[in-house]
């Protein structure tokens, strides 16, 4: 007979790290130097007089276990006021600061591990803590209100993700200034865009060494992909719950509230290991793609390192497949402000005069459903851009201005975007062409997400504007790495091909501009700087051939139109070349 499934009731402390993939990708071995003073010196310490225990940690997060529910909210509020005081004199881009979340439950004891609904709920409190901040559940409330002398702000009742009722939430915050999150009947709706969860991969090797390995794996994939702002991913408190169960994936998609699942395997065979991912569509459980890995354990981090770039590489843009296939059956009254800013995407890939026509209104209509939305307002800015650049509709000035206001925007509702950066670094560059300053955003969004294509191509692009071809190229190789078919890699081109124009290179803009073309066959740019160089090298009947090509895929292109988009370096000789090649002058 089985022995009865061990319970009892406990105050569960979910605890993570604000912008840790921000921090770690600004100064990794500084941060987890500082992390690591932090837990010696103050966190640790404040668990253990508390009468506390480390359940878990995962990278940045804690999941802690008290026997008494005031002792939990003593302890976190002791470490949230220290940890004030110790940022005092850091600078504020370098602060570590932490989110806390508090649960009073009933939880299954698994051996060291615990499981059951009331640690989803301390994780859930713990992602609408503001930084610095606690979130607490009613139950926790009513134990401590009378009995702490910090008192905790009326957060009213939240919907919290795989929650079936709403949560009565109270929250603290070390400024003491207690805002309230918002009644029951202006509950922030939950972001419409979909989740991720990346389940923790299953040791396959029979040693116990290998643990870490696959632990370490997981928790980098989770770091990597939450650079991403195209989903939500569900953090490490909540995914290594599942470590080491038997599992139904559609029940642990369901549990999660998350659409895809990631999930993989890690087996060792003498100094080799095999690593196998998958993605998976959780309500389904169809498998999108799945890859396997391997590599030698001589230099165990970088080939940890390798494996997760290789997996993030393959399921960041399968993910954005299927979501662009999925919204892509909606009628327009089930778009969301998400599948509004995918059915844009999509538009946007062709970098045609059409194409960018249909994809700014379904963004207006994004930003409308969710002005918070960063990226609509970002991809918003860059279909201005595109609009401006090539004299699409209307004055491309009044264009360049709106372009330049949304991506500001973009960047103030998200900081942490890599997007953002990209956009705002490119528009700005437009506007006053300050390629240094271009290049300063750039590397911020790298700093960001080091696996953004996107950022690496325009950076290659700028690059070359600058004259250094041979920085331009190794950027451009490693865009095109991560992202082989990338929708702006055409754009990536043109930019390069600005540089190559200046520098006198013409047979290099030619030979460059026919690669582009063979990718991108309806971009009317590419055929436009494929003339101007061969009206340059004399090849006049071949350029007159690509005007007509041009005049094809944008009718009313002309050279007064040109002279009013950016090309960031003397644009007369260009348009001479044009001239030459037959193009309208108005």
């Amino acid at each position: 007979m089985q022995g009865r499934t061990q319970r009892r009731l406990a105050a569960i402390v979910a605890a993570d790290v604000v912008g840790y993939s921000r921090l770690m990708g600004m100064d990794e071995a500084g941060t987890l130097a500082a992390l690591r003073q932090h837990r010696a010196e103050l966190i640790d310490p404040a668990i253990a007089e508390f009468g506390g225990r480390i359940v878990k940690t995962m990278g940045d997060g804690l999941l802690l276990e008290f026997p008494s529910v005031v002792d939990a909210v003593q302890c976190a509020l002791q470490v949230q006021n220290a940890m004030a005081a110790r940022n005092e004199n850091i600078a504020e881009d370098r602060r570590i600061v932490f989110r806390i979340g508090i649960n009073l439950g009933d939880i299954i004891i698994d051996g060291d591990d615990i499981r059951g609904d009331g640690i989803n709920i301390a994780a859930r409190l713990e992602g609408l803590a503001e930084p610095g901040g606690i979130c607490i559940s009613r139950r926790v409330h009513e134990d401590v209100q009378d009995r702490l002398a910090d008192e905790f702000a009326d957060g009213g009742k939240q919907t919290l993700k795989n929650i079936a009722r709403p949560v009565q939430v109270w929250r603290w915050s070390s400024s003491g200034t207690q805002q309230t999150i918002q009644e029951e009947t202006e509950a922030q709706p939950l972001p419409d865009k979909p989740s991720i969860a990346v389940l923790p991969f299953d040791n396959m090797s029979g040693d116990g060494e290998q643990e870490y390995f696959a632990d370490g794996i997981t928790e980098d994939i989770i770091t990597e992909l939450s650079r991403f702002r195209e989903f939500l991913v569900i953090a490490r408190n909540s995914t290594f719950v599942y470590k080491g169960a038997a599992m139904d994936l559609t029940a642990v998609a369901r549990e999660l509230n998350a659409r895809y699942i990631v999930e993989g395997s890690v087996r060792k065979a003498g100094n080799r290991v095999r690593v196998t991912a998958q993605l998976i569509e959780g309500t389904t459980n169809t498998h999108l793609w799945a890859d396997r890995f391997d590599g030698d354990l001589t230099d165990i981090f970088a080939l940890q390192d390798e494996i997760t770039a290789a997996i993030v590489r393959a399921v960041a843009p399968r993910f954005v497949q299927a979501e662009v296939e999925r919204s892509a059956k909606l009628s327009e009254t089930q778009l969301s402000s998400w599948d509004s800013l995918l059915r844009a995407r999509a538009l946007l890939a062709a970098l045609d005069r059409e194409g960018v026509g249909e994809a700014m209104p379904l963004l207006r209509t994004a930003i409308r459903q969710d002005p918070r939305n960063a990226q609509a307002h970002s991809w918003l800015a860059y279909a201005l851009f595109l609009s401006s650049a090539f004299g699409w509709f209307g004055d491309p000035d009044i264009s360049r201005d709106e372009a330049v206001s949304f991506a500001r925007q973009a960047v103030s509702i998200d900081p942490d975007d890599a997007l953002s950066h990209v956009v705002l670094g490119l528009i700005e560059a437009s506007a006053t062409n300050d390629m240094q300053a271009a290049a300063r955003a750039y590397e911020r969004a790298l700093g960001i997400n080091p696996n953004f294509a996107m950022a690496y191509g325009f950076m290659g692009g700028n690059q070359a504007v600058l004259g250094n071809f041979a920085a331009a190229r190794t950027h451009l190789d490693q865009a095109l790495r991560l992202s082989p078919r990338d929708p702006s890699a055409g754009l990536w081109q043109i930019l390069y091909n600005i540089g190559l124009f200046g520098a006198e290179r013409y047979d290099d803009v030619v030979s460059g501009a026919d690669e582009a073309i063979r990718s991108n066959p309806d971009f009317a740019g590419l055929y436009r700087q494929r003339a101007a160089a061969l009206a340059k090298l004399g090849r006049i009947e071949e350029a007159r051939n690509d005007i007509k090509q041009v005049l094809r895929l944008d009718p009313d292109i002309t050279i007064k139109i040109m002279r009013g988009t950016p090309f960031w370096l003397d644009v007369e000789p260009f348009l001479d070349a044009l001239r030459e090649a037959g193009l309208p002058e108005e």
